[in-house]
């Protein structure tokens, strides 16, 4: 029989669901590699070899957990969020707390039988962990100029900025040198770099959390995996609107490809003929910006899959 293994993860701890049949087994651990460690022993002891985990994309709390299992030799599937909200009101839930959850995810992954997730290798991950590094150090930069206004305390405040600086400059030194010194980075950073408006910084993070990380089968689901879709919505003759972008995809992704966009719809003439097309139809600003940053995505799934770096003849 085909075992499913539900897993609902947070911060602190994670609520396993082992599904074999109709009946399931719902047991909580730590969030950590204690917690893991305790995992396997309660999967061997309930002879669970090679189970279907399931898990959804939460933050970064999920990533250790995959890779654990996956060491174990067990298959797991990462699903959107998104994916398991909609299951559940297929189900009508009404019921939601973490054992619930769980549970719910192994039932998913059991009707669904989702595809597997393989872990990124080693430089992949040290390439994320710095991109990564780097937003959030830019994000602690920006709120301390928010607080120079305090004028008892901005001495202080200015010296906490400066540390910032050098820790930015030190990451992104780490990050050039992450990828100058693997073969496969630098061929796709050169690449990525071929495109008007992708400088090294917009490359290093499509890396890390895009092409480096994921096999996609065609631009399509690049433009998924970023939420970068356009949200139609329609029923009958009263509902026919476009909601703008999905944004139930890598928000990362989304926050990288935004100046970018707006760069290339003056220095890229294949994103400057296609601004001035959908500004001719009337579409809005903002629109015409989402727009832009999801063809400049399929552009870079482009040259990748192609190995050849950007012509504005043939991307036309």
């Amino acid at each position: 029989m085909r075992l499913f293994l539900g897993i609902d993860i947070s911060k602190r701890d994670f609520h396993a669901a082992l599904l074999a049949g109709d009946l399931s087994t719902v047991k909580s651990f730590p969030n950590n590699a204690r917690g893991f460690r305790q995992l396997a022993t309660w999967l061997r002891k309930s002879k669970a070899a090679g189970v279907h985990a399931c898990m959804e994309a939460t933050g970064v709390y999920w990533e250790n957990l995959a890779a654990f299992l996956h060491a174990e030799e067990h298959h797991v599937s990462v699903m959107n969020p998104s994916q398991i909200k909609a299951f559940a009101s297929s189900e009508l839930l009404r019921v939601k707390t973490d054992s619930v959850d769980a549970a719910l995810i192994a039932r998913f992954c059991r009707a669904n039988r989702p595809g597997y997730w393989a872990p990124p290798g080693p430089g992949v991950r040290e390439l994320q962990t710095l991109v990564r590094r780097l937003e959030a150090l830019k994000g602690d930069r920006h709120q301390q100029i928010s607080r120079c206004a305090d004028a008892r305390r901005e001495p202080e405040i200015r010296a906490l900025i400066r540390s910032f600086d050098r820790a930015i400059k030190e990451t992104e030194r780490k990050i050039r040198l992450s990828i100058r010194d693997n073969d496969k980075m630098r061929e796709q950073s050169d690449l990525l770099c071929s495109i008007p408006g992708v400088a090294e910084k917009t490359a290093a993070v499509l890396m890390a959390e895009v092409f480096l990380r994921s096999d996609f089968i065609g631009a399509k689901q690049v433009v998924a995996y970023a939420g970068l879709a356009p949200r139609i919505r329609q029923s009958g003759t009263s509902l026919r609107t476009k909601g703008g972008l999905s944004k139930s995809g890598n928000s990362r992704v989304r926050k990288c490809l935004f100046f970018p966009a707006i760069v290339g719809s003056s220095r890229n003439p294949t994103l400057k003929a296609f601004a001035a097309r959908l500004a001719a139809r009337g579409k809005a600003k903002m629109s015409v910006v989402g727009a832009l940053m999801r063809k400049l995505l399929v552009l870079c799934y482009g040259v990748l899959k192609s190995g050849v770096p950007f012509n504005a003849a043939l991307a036309a």
